[in-house]
């Protein structure tokens, strides 16, 4: 991937009646070093980040981006990022990515080890062509992810349910997928329920109801399922949230792994076990999610 615009932001200059950050911007080259070798996001992966979308320009579901990264600031007791501040970086980055598909992405981290603030960055990219993904479908395998379906509630420090920089589990999980033969994973929980992939949603269909695991075990809020749901919603069909038994996978009428960038890729089996595919309705699902949203 060659990051074509970087963005490092000030996230300690705030002022909330300000209502221009420009001042608190400063573009660097994308291909030269900008962070310092004490910076803890690289020794630690202590840091949150955001994938955003763009199509033709247009950041998708901006603010729902936004409003997950406060909730990771949140969780891992990290200063709250300014909206506007990081809403205009998002715009300025935009502005660079011109016609198909990009990716921005949003990165606030501790800072330096022993240093007074966090250190903030944008980036933005062109994505990677997942036409294949989107029309061919993807085969994955269930893989433990090592906890209880109660262990979130009971262990926050583990911090489950926020989108941090330490993604090297989710990594893992990738490749462990492939030597399967697989093209990604789905997590279950030691006990025996359904979680979510290492970097997208999963959606269930179940007749005309589509189901997403309830979102109470660790498992991220998806902005791309959020607003899928919504869409469905508004043509006729139930959405809902459940927790859901791994054996249950193996008996619904369409499975799906939804995410800001690859979209909505169709699931084709599951542990070899065949998944039927529906073509025209994951065509309407991409085309929805690749028309603007805000």
């Amino acid at each position: 991937m060659a990051w074509h615009f970087a963005l490092m932001i000030d996230p300690a200059d705030v002022d909330d009646t300000r209502s221009d950050f420009a001042a608190t911007f400063t573009e660097v080259d994308p291909a030269a070093p900008a962070l310092t070798v004490g910076e803890l996001s690289t020794q630690r992966g202590d840091g949150i980040f955001e994938s955003i979308g763009v199509i033709d320009g247009h950041p998708q579901e901006v603010e729902a981006h936004l409003s997950r990264l406060a909730h990771s600031a949140q969780l891992c007791d990290l200063p709250v990022p300014h909206a506007e501040q990081w809403r205009q970086a998002v715009a300025l980055a935009a502005s660079a990515c011109g016609a198909g598909e990009a990716v921005i992405k949003l990165i606030l981290s501790r800072g330096i080890e022993h240093g007074p603030t966090p250190t903030a960055w944008v980036t933005a990219a062109p994505a990677a062509d997942f036409s294949i993904a989107r029309s061919r479908g993807i085969r994955v395998v269930t893989l433990d992810r090592g906890y209880a379906l109660d262990v979130p509630s009971r262990a926050p420090w583990l911090l489950l349910g926020a989108k941090t920089l330490s993604y090297a589990v989710n990594m893992a999980a990738l490749r462990e997928a492939r030597r399967r033969g697989a093209d990604d994973a789905i997590f279950t929980t030691s006990d025996g329920y359904v979680l979510e992939a290492p970097t997208a949603s999963l959606i269930l269909r179940r007749g005309d109801a589509f189901l997403t695991p309830a979102p109470n075990a660790g498992i991220l809020h998806g902005t791309t399922q959020l607003s899928l749901f919504e869409h469905l919603a508004a043509q006729g069909f139930e959405t809902g949230y459940e927790t859901i038994p791994v054996a249950e996978l193996h008996t619904v009428d369409a499975a799906w792994l939804v995410s800001s960038v690859r979209l909505a890729a169709p699931i084709t089996a599951i542990d070899d076990v065949d998944v039927p595919m529906d073509a025209a309705l994951t065509v309407s699902m991409n085309d929805y999610l690749l028309s603007p949203r805000d």
